[in-house]
Formats: C-alpha cells, sequence, structure tokens
C-alpha cells in the first residue's frame, strides 16, 4: 500500500473506539498468560487500550508495555489501574526497554503489523535477550490458510448496512510477498472514513524459524486459548522458550 505507515492505523479514532467490540476470548487469554507468567514480571509487546495487559496485572503480574500509539496509550490511562502500567513509547520490534521478563506476548496478529521478515526476526531476537532462562515467548496470530481460499486474492465484506451508513472490510493478498492491504470502510452521510492496515503474514513454520535463529524453540502450540489441538485452521497460539 503506497505511502502507509503502521502508525497510520492507530490513531485517535481508531484508539477511542477500539474497545467498542470485544473479541470474546479475552478473559481465556489472560488465563493462559497467567499461568506462564510464573509471578511476572511480563511485557506485552504492543500494549494498545491495555484489554489484555490490565486484567492480567489485577492477577498481581507486573505488566510492561510497548506501543507505537500515544494515543492508544492514553485510552489505557483513562482505565483504573492503568497509570501503574509503565510503558515504553516505540517500535515493539526493537523491545525498547530494559531488564528481563518471565513472558513477553503479542496478541492479535500484530507481529504481521511489522512488514518486513527481517523486522520479524530481529523482534524474536530482541524478545530472546529479554526473557529470562525460564522465560516464555507467546506469539497469537490467525492461520493465514483463508487466505489461499480467496477469488482473484481479494474479499470485499459488508460487515453492515444500515440507513444511513455502510462498513465494508477490503482486502488484497500478495501470495508472493505474503503481504495483505486491507481497509474498513466506513461510508454514511457524513462522509467516507478510512481505516488503512497492512500486514506481513508468517506461516507458524516461518515463525518456528524464526524463534530458532533468535535461539528459541517452539514448546507449545494450540487452536486459541483455551489449548484446543492445533489444526491450522483458526487463531494460532505459539510458546516459544529456549
Amino acid at each position: 500500500m503506497k505511502d502507509y505507515e503502521p502508525i497510520m492505523s492507530f490513531g485517535e479514532d481508531v484508539a477511542e473506539a477500539y474497545d467498542d467490540e470485544q473479541r470474546g476470548d479475552e478473559k481465556a487469554a489472560v488465563v493462559f498468560l497467567e499461568k506462564l507468567a510464573g509471578g511476572g514480571p511480563a511485557l506485552e509487546l504492543a500494549i494498545g487500550t491495555g484489554r489484555i495487559a490490565l486484567p492480567l496485572a489485577d492477577r498481581g503480574i507486573r505488566v510492561d508495555g510497548v506501543d507505537i500509539s500515544a494515543a492508544m496509550v492514553a485510552q489505557l490511562r483513562t482505565k483504573p489501574g492503568g497509570e501503574q502500567i509503565s510503558v515504553t513509547i516505540g517500535d515493539f520490534a526493537d523491545v525498547p526497554v530494559p531488564g528481563k521478563y518471565r513472558l513477553i506476548y503479542v496478541v492479535f496478529n500484530t507481529l504481521f503489523n511489522l512488514l518486513t521478515q527481517d523486522d520479524q526476526v530481529r523482534c524474536f531476537e530482541n524478545v530472546a535477550a529479554h526473557l529470562t532462562d525460564e522465560g516464555s515467548f507467546v506469539i497469537e496470530a490467525g492461520s493465514p490458510a483463508f487466505l489461499y481460499t480467496l477469488r482473484d486474492d481479494q474479499h470485499v465484506d459488508a460487515e453492515s448496512i444500515e440507513v444511513d451508513a455502510v462498513k465494508l472490510d477490503v482486502l488484497r493478498h500478495d501470495p508472493a510477498k505474503q503481504m495483505l492491504d486491507e481497509s474498513h470502510v466506513s461510508i454514511s452521510r457524513t462522509g467516507v472514513h478510512l481505516g488503512p492496515i497492512v500486514q506481513r503474514y508468517a506461516w507458524p513454520a516461518e515463525l518456528d524459524l524464526m524463534a530458532r535463529i533468535a535461539g528459541l524453540r517452539l514448546k507449545e502450540r494450540w487452536d486459541g486459548w483455551n489449548r484446543e489441538p492445533f489444526t491450522g485452521k483458526h487463531n494460532v497460539v505459539s510458546v516459544y522458550g529456549r
């Protein structure tokens, strides 16, 4: 997507509406992560509005965060406990924080917001440098399998149609580059709003190789936070360690 920058996807308008729709698996994610945290501390890459970090902190785990978007972090600060979370504004691939963590995690496809393989490998390497010897790196990412069923590598979904507004999800897939160009389009009587996002996806096997480059290995892999057996058809939760 020409002229795209990742910060465009997480401005003030997105941040203000980000928590309007919950995914429904947040509690299961927190339970899963708490078991691996071992008392902490934990670090969330792309902490956003704190949907996972805050309930995890409520369970007694010290949670720090990294995020590129000051607007998203501002929303986190408005929530109970949000002021107690230490957040560094920056590129999460750099893991720009001191110290080591028992748990580092990144959820909801966010690793794929790093738009080159080199950046994704760099993230793994920096995570490895900040993990304790017994620590875990957890990645939640959707399976790319459905992309190869798209007609002409394109997709348009009418998310909602009302009398005075329409919301569309528009996506274009480049299988050679493993890239997704997507925009959430809102059309109403007040105008048109575009919500662009670009991602560079990776298959689970590629993530495993990135981990090996960083000196980590796959410890667990599941279809989702409830530890359903891995099939490669759903959201994939991978756990890496030394």
